[in-house]
């Protein structure tokens, strides 16, 4: 389980890392202290933005181009809009499958020239990683993805372990289904019939669920519960992205103190 406190840090701890310029196409490319300004960042802002206007994006524009649409996708690309990126002084451009055909009408090299001259950064959600690849090397301006993480679970038994004797209380999951995959709808239910979760034994758990969800993940004890933070997860992605968008266009330090990421073993801090 990891939790962060604050502490302070000098002048050159601040100027570690710079990401300006950068692309986001997979957390491989970036380093942990990369990832940690990030949250940092993103952290920050959820605070300064609160409390009034930060124009950090004055007069900079995005090009968002979505060819996999859903209800978080469409929201999370109008919360950019609407509470972060006007919030921060840009201007966004929303482009659907009927806007851009990537690789179709126009080859995907010449997309991304186009757009590197009308947009300071790309935001896509794409159905092929290449696509993605593609873009980043034509293109002069920053891309981000719309990430996939894929992470290899252990057996039932050792959840528990986990849980009971090693402290573990934080529980991450997925929907079985993802957009694009109905195909494999009746495969996934079978595999995964029997995971539904629907208590947790750690006295002091949290749970998290990337939504949509679904009757057969998870029950309403535990989806709805206090110690569910699904909903204030859905609202940090908007904060993480403000926040990665901040980092790859501007050269902006945090006002509060730096986050400091400790491991939970063993149930200890």
């Amino acid at each position: 389980t990891i939790f962060f406190q604050f502490i302070k840090v000098g002048k050159a701890a601040l100027d570690s890392v710079n990401l300006k310029g950068h692309s986001f196409l997979t957390l491989k490319d970036f380093n942990a202290e990369e990832t940690k300004h990030i949250l940092w960042v993103s952290a920050d802002l959820k605070n300064r933005i609160s409390t009034g206007y930060v124009p950090l994006l004055q007069g900079k524009s995005s090009a968002m181009i979505f060819e996999k649409r859903s209800t978080r996708t469409r929201i999370l690309s109008l919360s950019l809009c609407l509470f972060g990126f006007f919030l921060l002084g840009g201007h966004p451009c929303f482009l659907t499958p009927q806007d851009i055909h990537l690789g179709v009408n126009e080859s995907t090299t010449d997309t991304a020239r186009v757009l590197s001259g009308l947009a300071d950064f790309m935001l896509a959600r794409v159905y092929s990683h290449s696509s993605l690849e593609h873009l980043d090397k034509d293109a002069s301006i920053p891309i981000i993805n719309g990430v996939n993480l894929k992470v290899a679970t252990p057996k039932v038994r050792l959840f528990q372990i986990c849980f009971i004797y090693l402290g573990t209380n934080v529980l991450v999951t997925d929907t079985w289904v993802s957009m694009g995959q109905e195909e494999k709808k009746k495969r996934r239910l079978k595999d995964f019939h029997g995971y539904q979760i629907t208590i947790v034994a750690a006295p002091d758990w949290t749970f998290l669920h990337c939504l949509p969800c679904k009757a057969e993940e998870v029950d309403n004890e535990v989806f709805y519960s206090p110690r569910s933070l699904v909903f204030t997860e859905a609202e940090n992605r908007k904060w993480t992205f403000i926040g990665l968008m901040v980092c790859i266009l501007t050269d902006y330090t945090p006002q509060i103190p730096k986050l400091k990421f400790k491991k939970n073993v063993g149930g200890k801090h």
